[in-house]
């Protein structure tokens, strides 16, 4: 049965019917503001194709109409939203496995919340399915291209210069993206690891296998090191020249510190780094899942902090 998770409806793909999706497609739309555009992207899940068809004639039943950013990374999706002040939703299951999918789902504010899942619930429960028919939708490559813009241009020219980074491809849905932007910075890639099937990738729970793999491609290549995502890409992984998985909850805090931030939010399952570092005003811990980050985090910015 689909439900809502720690990030987005979530459940097995069979579940996610075509009417189901265009449903809660026609309720999101209707229920948040807009500029008559729906944003639609997906991962590389074989299922995502279909639902992304469903989405489509549900926004189309409401009279919106679909730009379809075809597979990006999550981020991608949510700025080019954001640029374009309209609604988004991404077709994905995240790192969960291949025979799942799920909907991601971005107002004009940005992620949805916690608090915006239970009126969606109720209106998907009191409509009625709309007509699921084949649309045109609008095949747009723009917002994949600006997440490669923004993302070079946000470093010094040439940062990477002189480094070798592999970037392990798998089926991730930055596996375009990632090397062009590591490319545009400096660096010399070597891809790694692309596969037509899908990969289920969580890199909070690397496992050993994965492990030796990344670390032998590591000496095998002579890499400076190997770069990754979940499927995506709104997570990263790290391994470093000795071939070591560096965790989120260590990227984290080294992140927030470069970037001079008083305060930090993360989840109660990081670890105690965040807290040796002696670096931060305040800690705050959440339950784990971006919404309930993102809450806290609106919450602290509302009280002045950085």
């Amino acid at each position: 049965m689909a439900a809502f998770g720690t990030s987005g409806l979530r459940g097995l793909a069979t579940d996610l019917t075509d009417g189901l999706c265009a449903t809660y497609a026609a309720a999101f739309v209707a229920l948040h503001d807009h500029n008559g555009t729906l944003m639609i992207g997906r991962d590389r899940r074989d299922s995502s194709p279909r639902i992304t068809r469903a989405v489509a004639a549900g926004a189309r039943s409401e009279g919106l109409e679909v730009v379809d950013c075809g597979v990006l990374p999550t981020p991608a999706l949510a700025l080019a939203a954001a640029k374009a002040g309209t609604i988004a939703i991404m077709v994905t299951g995240s790192h969960i496995p291949a025979d799942r999918n799920g909907l991601k789902f971005y107002t004009r504010a940005g992620e949805f919340t916690k608090a915006d899942e239970g009126p969606l619930r109720d209106a998907v429960a009191s409509r009625q399915a709309p007509a699921v028919a084949s649309v045109d939708v609008a095949a747009d490559d723009t917002a994949r291209q600006d997440y490669v813009v923004r993302n070079i241009g946000g470093f010094p020219p040439g940062v990477l210069a002189g480094l070798r980074i592999g970037v392990w491809l798998h089926s991730s849905a930055a596996s375009e993206v990632l090397p062009k932007i590591l490319d545009g910075l400096g660096a010399t890639v070597v891809g790694l690891g692309a596969s037509r099937d899908f990969i289920s990738v969580d890199t909070e729970a690397v496992d050993g296998e994965t492990r030796a793999r990344l670390a032998g491609w590591v000496g095998e290549h002579g890499l400076d090191a190997i770069v990754s995502t979940d499927g995506d890409a709104d997570r990263p992984l790290l391994v470093d020249d000795r071939g070591h998985v560096i965790p989120g909850d260590i990227l984290g805090p080294i992140t927030a510190r470069r970037l001079r931030a008083d305060e930090v939010v993360t989840t109660v399952s990081a670890n105690t780094m965040v807290d040796l570092m002696n670096t931060f005003a305040l800690v705050s811990r959440t339950r784990i899942g971006s919404p309930y980050i993102i809450s806290e985090m609106q919450a602290r910015m509302a009280a002045g902090t950085k």
